[in-house]
């Protein structure tokens, strides 16, 4: 009889994990399920291109940077990437008119003379808004302009060499307070449109510069606000048609009350607490609005700005303007994505009114109620535990920073915190970083100078799992499972880095007792190096398609080049051990040094670092520009360590100055001085009433007497050393 298949049954049911994102619209995590399947619309507000990028931006960009590489090279969603570019605002405006109007001064060529004079003018404008400025961090910016100005000009009143160096340093010390001065004499007479390109134009080149120098993806998509203003206007007019918007002397409004009323829509979603806060509305609405009479409702809102002079315009249906903040997100959003959007992403400070706004118009204008699936904030940035402030001195520009930190390793510090979270940049948050990048390629080399020269899935190169093997593979897959659900939970990147760092661990336990036994299973430690390195790149911390490890090169492909050098390169490192192991056997300093300086200094001009090791030598060939950094950025831990142990040793012996300096002071005078602790004291000096005339407590007393005995004891040594030195 033919025999059946028999019953087959499924094991105990494993929920697969679910990715929770954490979501600002509800301030808790929830389950990620995109609008339509795996592809996602994801809009993220970009930067204000005015000035240069600084670390702030960094914090959002590399932030968002990390969450998109994950959700598509870790998921696998297909990511449609939208950013903007505001290239029309207030802060552009005003710095464009000061540019120019500063730029056509330079060109007058005026006298010295007329030079101070204006800045005189200039002076007396910026020392006014100094005294009516509130804020003490902007109040502060204006006194330093001022005081920097001021000694300039005074050196000109005093200096007999009127040259042109002179004129040089007093334009360039008051070039702020004297574009601002001609701003407000000529800034109204400008009318002329490519005047306000110029600015945005150049930093936004920068600023692109700078995500390429970030790895930083480019968008999929960029938008300009001044190419979208046709389908602003049509956006704004929609608004309008739907009830929800109001024209007043050329500029329209939103009808935030008329939108708050209606049963399927609710204003300030993102922070409703916020909801009239005057503050932050008007600077919502910009430096160079008009807050007053213009509006229904103190809460409204410009979609379209009526130009005044000295401003940029387009013709609309309401007259010559310009858009408003907001506007512009809701309109370039709808423009590429429709009615929804799954991620809408950006800083934390641009919840209220920015975003809330923006949600505010979108729903109006496309009459739903839930035009944003997830909205992604990320968190500040402090400088040294200090809010980044340009008037605080903490203010660095992401130039800057990648003078002294390669991108890798700040992206490697964004790592270290959750990205919704504040993020403390300084130079000890930064040695984590730097601690963590140091064991992972460590790490790296260990397994690549081990992997050499083998030939790999050949039959012997498969060794028997003894305990330990089996011990090590399971700590590699539980470590992999805690990874997965720290991705799972909210993208929690700090978990995953720490789990890495256990794994990495583990290995160097395993690789430590066990790399000269023939049992040794480099196929397994090869898979870890191969896990973390995918991971690294799943994060935009490997930039090359190397199997295992950093790239060792900036130039392309890392891994021939390898190939190729390696085999030289470890010909010179037996050579060099040839050597010192015959200097050592005749006692050849020199030689040493020689072998010293080889390692030291010439082969890391060249890209290769020389460990020497108690059992052996390890070569590793690693990027030149990384090398000399690592080397820049030891040097100077080194020096401060030096200055702090210098300024620790003279704190001590200051100290102690005083301490023998107070020796000599004789009893009776050690509190007379006190004047403002005592008002009156024995003969012996003794303190009797405190400084309100009170009796001291007999607590207070006892302390003093104390103080007193041992002064009386160190003044008698102190005599005692004097005269042994006089009759000496």
């Amino acid at each position: 009889m033919k025999r059946a298949l028999p019953t087959w049954q499924s094991s105990s049911k494993n929920e697969t994990d679910e990715l929770l994102m954490f979501n600002s619209l509800t301030r808790q995590k929830e389950i990620f399920r995109p609008l339509e399947g795996k592809h996602l619309k994801w809009y993220s507000c970009g930067p204000t291109v005015y000035d240069e990028s600084h670390m702030g931006h960094a914090r959002c960009f590399i932030s968002f940077d990390i969450l998109r590489r994950v959700l598509q090279n870790y998921f696998k969603y297909d990511i449609t990437y939208c950013m903007n570019i505001t290239d029309i605002d207030d802060k552009i405006i005003a710095r464009a008119r000061k540019n120019h109007l500063y730029e056509e001064y330079l060109k007058e060529n005026n006298s010295l003379d007329k030079i101070i004079e204006d800045i005189k003018q200039a002076f007396i404008l910026t020392e006014e808004k100094a005294k009516n400025e509130q804020d003490k961090d902007k109040k502060e910016m204006y006194n330093r302009l001022l005081l920097a100005v001021k000694q300039v000009l005074y050196k000109a009143d005093v200096t007999q060499n009127k040259n042109d160096d002179l004129k040089n340093e007093l334009l360039s010390s008051s070039t702020d307070i004297l574009s601002t001065w001609l701003d407000k004499l000529k800034g109204r007479d400008l009318t002329d449109n490519s005047i306000f390109q110029s600015v945005p134009r150049h930093f936004e080149g920068e600023f692109h510069k700078d995500m390429a120098a970030l790895n930083i993806l480019p968008p999929n998509v960029l938008t300009r606000v001044s190419e979208y203003v046709p389908e602003i206007i049509e956006f704004i007019q929609n608004i309008i048609n739907n009830g929800f918007a109001y024209e007043s002397n050329g500029s329209v409004y939103f009808d935030t009350i008329k939108f708050s009323n209606c049963d399927n829509h609710y204003y300030a979603k993102l922070v409703p607490e916020a909801f009239g806060d005057a503050k932050a509305l008007a600077e919502g609405e910009g430096d160079l609005s008009d807050q007053t009479t213009e509006k229904r409702n103190p809460t409204d809102f410009a979609l379209w700005k009526l130009s005044k002079p000295g401003e940029p315009s387009w013709d609309s249906p309401w007259g010559k303007g310009r858009p408003g903040w907001h506007i512009e997100c809701s309109a370039m959003a709808g423009a590429i994505f429709g009615t929804n959007i799954d991620i809408h992403s950006g800083g934390t400070d641009l919840k209220f009114p920015h975003h809330d706004n923006e949600i505010a118009q979108s729903e109006a204008a496309f009459c739903n109620n839930n035009w944003v699936n997830f909205f992604l904030h990320s968190g500040h940035l402090h400088i040294q535990g200090c809010k980044m402030s340009k008037s605080l001195k903490n203010f660095i520009t992401i130039k800057d920073a990648l003078k002294k930190y390669t991108s890798r390793q700040i992206r490697i510090l964004f790592l270290l915190y959750q990205w919704k979270d504040t993020l403390d940049y300084s130079d000890q948050a930064m040695e984590t970083a730097l601690s963590f990048e140091k064991t992972c390629k460590e790490f790296f080399f260990k397994v690549k100078d081990f992997s050499r020269n083998v030939k790999f899935n050949q039959a012997n190169d498969f060794r028997k799992f003894s305990q330990v093997e089996q011990d090590l593979l399971k700590v590699f897959l539980e470590k992999k499972s805690l990874i997965h659900k720290a991705l799972c939970d909210s993208i929690n990147t700090p978990t995953v880095v720490k789990e890495i760092l256990n794994l990495i661990s583990t290995s160097n336990t395993y690789i430590n007792n066990n790399y000269n036994q023939e049992t040794f299973n480099l196929v397994l430690i090869r898979d870890i190096a191969i896990y973390v390195t995918d991971l690294l790149k799943v994060f935009g911390v490997i930039e090359s398609d190397d199997l295992i490890g950093f790239p060792t090169s900036n130039s392309g492909d890392s891994k021939s080049q390898e190939e190729t050098l390696m085999p030289y390169l470890n010909a010179l490192s037996k050579f060099r051990d040839d050597i010192r192991a015959e200097a050592r056997a005749t006692k050849q300093l020199q030689i040493l040094n020689i072998c010293d300086n080889l390692r030291d200094n010439v082969l890391p001009d060249l890209g290769v670092l020389i460990e020497d090791l108690t059992d052996r030598t390890v070569v590793k060939l690693c990027d030149r520009e990384t090398l000399l950094k690592e080397r820049e950025q030891k040097l100077l831990m080194a020096e401060r360590k030096k200055a702090e142990e210098l300024k620790r040793k003279q704190e001590l012996e200051q100290a102690k100055r005083e301490k023998e300096a107070k020796k000599a002071i004789p009893p009776h005078e050690l509190f007379v001085k006190e004047t403002d602790k005592y008002s009156k004291f024995d003969e012996k000096g003794f303190p009797l009433l405190d400084n309100e005339g009170k009796e001291l407590s007999k607590a207070a007393k006892k302390k003093l007497e104390k103080l007193y005995e041992t002064q009386v004891k160190n003044y008698n040594e102190y005599l005692e050393s004097q005269k042994n030195k006089a009759e000496a």
